[in-house]
């Protein structure tokens, strides 16, 4: 049986080489970590980006969340990951 449009994404999403964008969050804590994005999201932000998205996963997780919203560079750049 032939997959969706939907389930081709899904899957092609999942098979991704995912990991946090700064090295070391794998060792922390859950609510101490950061994001959470594919490779090629995490080689196209900036340094300071990656510290951005970091502080505000953080601050969404320590108010007991857990999403936070994307900025919307970073945004695009999931997107387009898809």
């Amino acid at each position: 049986m032939a997959l969706k449009k939907s389930q081709k994404s899904l899957r092609k999403w999942t098979k991704q080489n995912w990991g946090y964008v700064t090295k070391s969050d794998a060792k922390k804590p859950r609510r101490k970590r950061g994001r959470y994005l594919p490779e090629s999201v995490r080689k196209g932000l900036t340094k300071s980006q990656k510290a951005y998205e970091n502080r505000l996963k953080r601050a969404a997780s320590k108010r007991g969340r857990q999403r936070a919203r994307y900025s919307k560079r970073t945004r695009s750049k999931v997107r387009s990951a898809r």
